[in-house]
């Protein structure tokens, strides 16, 4: 199956991207250090909620968080459903995670910033090795940064404030633009969704919030960066964007986590809500040290002749549930989802994506693709629903696997739910290895086998990376390289 990927050699024009046609230096492999997303600081906060999950931990949260009532009473309901609703019977076994042990809420000792100078020492530092904000200075036009529970810095360029556009963090947006959280917060995943989306209506903190008005094209991205550090803890942040009519909008995501011994878990949600003629690209990074449990939801409404557009990279995560969704409700709305994962040992990424399909003439365009090694699990779980009044559809559906080795495992789950004749409909999967033809030829023109290996799987990653950001792309890139180190060769 693999000898017909086109190797990607050509040079790029960035210095951090850089692919040679030349053999590449085994050191390459080796330069790159594991220790910036394994920074540990210590565990000191201002609060932490205590371990587990009741109603006076729930009223506990709120209080803390100067809710209004309308928000504290969404929570206590929120816990209700928790309470009533099963664990998934499918998937990735989640047996491991228990309630008691997570302490839901961890307060920095940072307030929220708008300066970078006055973010405290060891949590700036954090930041600065990930390379935030060194990408506001150069391509961004507005970050923020949450540590554990709370962003602690927030920053947008000037224009964008002039032109109407709002980026914030939830809390403030809760505060300031009430009725415009209200009308929307939980309305695009809704909390029964699922017994995780319940918990985190519960216990949210944290997250972005962004309206842009309508008719305005935010040519620069925006960007919010998740940093969790406080061990047996979880981050539930919440983004909600709002993009209106003939509007547009890249905006970028990236999360980490050190490792630890205890299970850790990230139950975010992201809602977005893409009206008629507008655009939303959605881009992220997701790299979770090895004991956290990944269960975020993320679903998109996209309107008349709007697009959507989903790029997404899986990392890390012990467990990973992660399928984004399109909802495709006006006439003409597209999407499109570009997405890798990259499991090793001990790593179970069940991972996909979900489209309806629910008005005429809209189409998707679903290119995934997963990376296994060392007995690492990928599974591809989707759903593409193209309802009665959808005629005229089109959806076009590739998931390709590659294994590194012979215990590695790869799944492919699709469910194709169409409900009318007049659609255009293809659904392509490949499961294989890395083919010895091509591993031969490679070594004949001067690599060895390890670089041609290495150089095979970046060639499979590459229409992932070129979707991304450039930093992105190059954390992405160093990311498959860290897991490459001792896996091949």
């Amino acid at each position: 199956m693999v000898e017909n990927y086109k190797i990607w050699t050509k040079k790029r024009t960035s210095p951090m991207v850089e692919w040679r046609e030349t053999k590449m230096a085994k050191t390459n492999l080796e330069e790159i250090n594991r220790n910036i997303y394994d920074i540990k600081n210590k565990d000191e906060y201002d609060f932490k909620i205590k371990k587990g999950l009741t109603p006076e931990i729930i009223e506990e949260i709120s209080k803390q968080k100067n809710d209004p009532d309308w928000m504290r009473e969404f929570r206590l309901k929120a816990l209700e459903v928790y309470n009533n609703l099963e664990m998934p019977t499918w998937g990735p076994d989640l047996s491991e995670l228990n309630m008691d042990e997570i302490a839901t809420y961890v307060r920095p000792k940072s307030k929220l910033n708008s300066s970078w100078d006055d973010v405290p020492e060891d949590i700036k530092n954090t930041f600065d090795k990930l390379g935030i904000p060194e990408a506001e200075k150069t391509s961004l036009a507005g970050v923020g940064a949450q540590y554990d529970s709370e962003v602690v810095y927030h920053s947008m360029k000037e224009e964008l404030i002039k032109q109407g556009v709002i980026y914030t963090d939830m809390e403030t947006a809760v505060r300031e633009y009430p009725e415009l959280v209200k009308s929307h917060f939980m309305k695009c995943v809704p909390v029964n969704d699922h017994k995780f989306v319940a918990l985190h209506g519960a216990v949210w903190s944290g997250g972005s919030f962004v309206y842009v008005p309508k008719g305005v094209k935010v040519d620069v991205p925006l960007q919010s960066y998740f940093r969790l550090n406080s061990p047996e803890s979880g981050q539930f942040e919440h983004t909600l964007i709002i993009v209106e009519e003939g509007a547009s909008l890249h905006f970028i995501e990236g999360c980490s986590a050190p490792k630890y011994n205890k299970v850790n878990l990230h139950a975010g949600c992201v809602e977005l809500y893409v009206a008629d003629n507008a655009y939303l690209r959605y881009s992220t990074i997701e790299n979770w040290s090895k004991n956290m449990l990944n269960l975020n939801t993320k679903k998109a409404i996209v309107g008349k002749n709007a697009k959507m557009d989903w790029v997404s990279g899986s990392f890390g995560s012990k467990i990973s549930m992660l399928y984004p969704m399109s909802i495709l409700n006006g006439e003409g709305a597209k999407t499109e989802f570009t997405g890798i994962s990259f499991a090793g040992g001990g790593q179970n990424l069940d991972n996909g994506f979900k489209v309806i399909h629910n008005a005429p003439n809209t189409s998707s365009v679903v290119n995934a693709k997963s990376i296994s090694k060392n007995g690492g699990k990928c599974t591809y779980r989707s759903l593409v629903r193209i309802n009665e009044n959808a005629k005229n559809s089109k959806s076009s559906v590739s998931c390709e696997s590659l294994m590194l080795d012979d215990i590695s495992v790869s799944d492919t789950i699709p469910t194709n739910d169409i409900r009318t004749d007049e659609v255009e409909f293809s659904h392509e999967a490949k499961i294989g290895k890395i083919s010895d033809k091509t591993i031969f030829y490679l070594m004949s023109r001067g690599l060895s086998e390890e670089d041609a290996k290495a150089m095979i799987v970046r060639g499979f990653a590459h229409p992932i990376a070129k979707e991304l950001p450039v930093e992105y792309a190059v954390e992405m890139n160093n990311l498959i390289n860290l897991e490459l180190e001792g896996a091949i060769g």
